[in-house]
């Protein structure tokens, strides 16, 4: 049985939950697009995408910010329904931007916007000092994709985008990180550039789904930005690709994205950290 029911068109047929996502893990990958508008949710929709992220990446991809850091909750809520109003099948994911949860209190009021605004679950940049706030997010019914590498509302403290976990000091402590979110609640994890035999290592530690960018082959899942998909960014990272130019139109980038993950072809060796 196929990882995806779709219908006639080759959309999805019935709404992506995290059960769905739960029972994929071993099974086969999936993918998850970040996307930011009710036209592009409605195409990922269309192209049988299960996951679309409004990531706080907007402030780069749309917003022309030099990092994500000046991204507001204003602006996040706004992307956010923009793309509930496209899209009612994909599970939506809406990222918590900056300092919105730097206390459990922030935390809980910021959530409750995000997930009023449309999203299904809330994703948070940290390691295990945000256990307490996974633990208190998920006993009130907010499903948590937690988020460990290279963090990009920290890159000022982090020296630059850089690969993450490379010595084995912060690979334990990685390691380490992810088993805790876990045990707090958290029900999916994004790696974001770490070595692809770490990310390997950490996907096999835990039941919950990975979902890879930068980090090699073996996650759950991978995610991509739309802007890199479609051959958008002036200087792309090593990890993405111009899926356009190959398939011609924006449906067909999508649908070859989501076709190369599950068959293995994406991401290649070219694409991957060691």
């Amino acid at each position: 049985m196929p990882y995806l029911q779709t219908d006639k068109s080759g959309g999805l047929e019935k709404k992506i939950t995290l059960h769905s996502l739960r029972t994929y893990k071993g099974r086969e990958r999936f993918v998850v697009v970040s996307l930011y508008d009710a036209p592009m949710a409605a195409m990922a929709q269309k192209c049988s995408i299960p996951v679309v992220l409004i990531g706080d990446s907007l402030g780069m991809t749309v917003l022309g910010y030099d990092s994500v850091v000046p991204v507001s909750m204003e602006q996040m809520i706004y992307h956010i329904e923009a793309v509930a109003r496209g899209n009612d099948k994909s599970l939506i994911i809406g990222d918590l931007p900056f300092m919105t949860y730097a206390t459990l209190e922030q935390a809980l009021q910021n959530a409750a916007r995000v997930m009023q605004a449309g999203a299904h679950m809330v994703k948070i940049e940290g390691g295990a000092w945000l256990v307490d706030t996974v633990r208190a997010l998920t006993d009130r019914g907010v499903p948590v994709c937690a988020h460990l590498g290279l963090t990009p509302q920290s890159v000022h403290k982090l020296g630059g985008f850089r690969v993450q976990g490379r010595h084995e000091e912060a690979a334990q402590q990685m390691l380490q990180d992810a088993k805790a979110l876990e045990a707090a609640g958290a029900d999916l994890l994004v790696l974001e550039c770490v070595p692809a035999s770490l990310a390997q290592e950490i996907t096999r530690a835990l039941t919950i789904p990975t979902i890879g960018i930068g980090a090699g082959a073996e996650t759950d899942a991978q995610v991509l930005v739309i802007n890199d998909i479609l051959g958008l960014t002036p200087q792309p990272p090593k990890f993405s690709k111009n899926f356009l130019q190959e398939a011609g139109d924006i449906p067909g980038a999508l649908q070859k994205y989501r076709d190369d993950v599950i068959a293995g072809h994406f991401p290649g060796p070219e694409h991957i950290f060691q």
